[in-house]
């Protein structure tokens, strides 16, 4: 678990049953995650450095989906 809370620690603030502090925490993997990938985005149509961009938003995705899990977990009170 100390994994976990190294590598996403902001899902583990949320406090079990508290919806407020559920959306603040989506809305931050959102909000962070829709403007780097938009960047990303830009960055992939460079031909060179396009698969390198690439590969770092398809990372960023894979992030983000565990992030969220991550805080339904925690706001249902499955993991601590």
């Amino acid at each position: 678990m100390n994994f976990l809370k190294t590598l996403w620690p902001t899902p583990f603030k949320i406090q079990e049953k508290n919806l407020v502090s559920l959306l603040i925490q989506l809305i931050i993997f959102l909000v962070i995650c829709a403007v780097v990938g938009w960047l990303i985005g830009i960055l992939s149509k460079v031909a060179i450095i396009g698969v390198v961009f690439i590969l770092i938003g398809s990372l960023m995705e894979l992030y983000s989906i565990v992030g969220i899990v991550l805080c339904i977990l925690k706001f249902l009170g499955a993991i601590s």
